[in-house]
């Protein structure tokens, strides 16, 4: 199975999918939880929610591996994308629940993790760069909207009930300014949402990464809450009606993206 799934489009716009991945290789589902095997923590019909990027001539590029067999939005390295807090591991080991993703015994050791990032996230990674070049080569600039979602109460990361929008800029360092505030401005437009703008979620390692204005290359992490499209129990259905507000602010969102040009 392909690492990904790539629509090309024209725009100066990718959008980016990393954790709607459900795939996990045979040899690796074997040494699975039972609970793991069906990769509860997966960013549940993200790539759904954005499917009319294709048609609307920007960039989707969406993994269809399991975030247990790597994580792509994790630095490679190893380092915390929050220091202090509890942070997920290159391979994850835990479930979002707490529970352990393996059985006894069976979690990876360094050099299965260190075999694991050179065929599942180094490849990944040089295709989205790639797309970025290009990207950036016809327009002048790049922006990149990473796409993620995680159930609204997740007490292993953050008390209480997360806000249904999550935009994150590292802090503003990822993107233009006026790039920023334009995104900001759409996710906080509809009042049926919560939003916060580098909250919680700042922005994981792809748009710590490839976020460098000063080269021409904005990136922005938009972490949606499922309750806000979806049923966040098995089997995770999709709920059409409740999802259509989220989308019509997607379209927005992404429309405004493409059309933005750097200061």
């Amino acid at each position: 199975m392909l690492l990904w799934d790539l629509a090309r489009g024209d725009s100066p716009l990718i959008v980016d999918v990393p954790h709607a991945g459900v795939h996990v290789p045979d040899a690796i589902a074997a040494r699975l939880t039972n609970d793991a095997r069906h990769v509860p923590d997966s960013d549940w019909h993200v790539d759904t929610l954005y499917g009319f990027a294709r048609d609307a001539g920007v960039t989707l590029m969406t993994a269809t591996h399991s975030r247990y067999v790597v994580d792509l939005n994790r630095d490679p390295s190893g380092a915390a994308l929050y220091p202090g807090a509890d942070n997920t591991e290159l391979c994850p080991t835990r479930t979002f629940a707490g529970a352990p993703v393996y059985g006894d015994g069976e979690a990876p050791q360094q050099v299965e993790i260190d075999a694991r990032a050179a065929t599942f996230f180094q490849p990944y990674h040089d295709a989205l760069a790639a797309e970025i070049e290009r990207v950036r080569a016809r327009h002048g600039h790049a922006i990149v909207l990473d796409g993620h979602s995680i159930r609204a109460e997740v007490p292993r990361f953050f008390a209480g009930r997360l806000p249904d929008l999550n935009l994150g800029t590292a802090d503003g360092a990822s993107a233009q300014a006026s790039l920023r505030t334009l995104a900001a401005e759409i996710v906080g437009s509809d009042a049926r949402f919560t939003h916060v703008v580098d909250g919680r979620f700042k922005g994981g390692y792809i748009t710590r990464r490839y976020g460098q204005p000063a080269r021409g290359v904005h990136a922005l992490q938009l972490e949606m809450a499922e309750a806000c499209y979806m049923d966040e129990a098995p089997p995770w259905r999709y709920d059409t009606a409740r999802a259509a507000p989220l989308r019509a602010l997607l379209e927005r969102l992404v429309v405004a993206l493409g059309e933005w040009r750097p200061g």
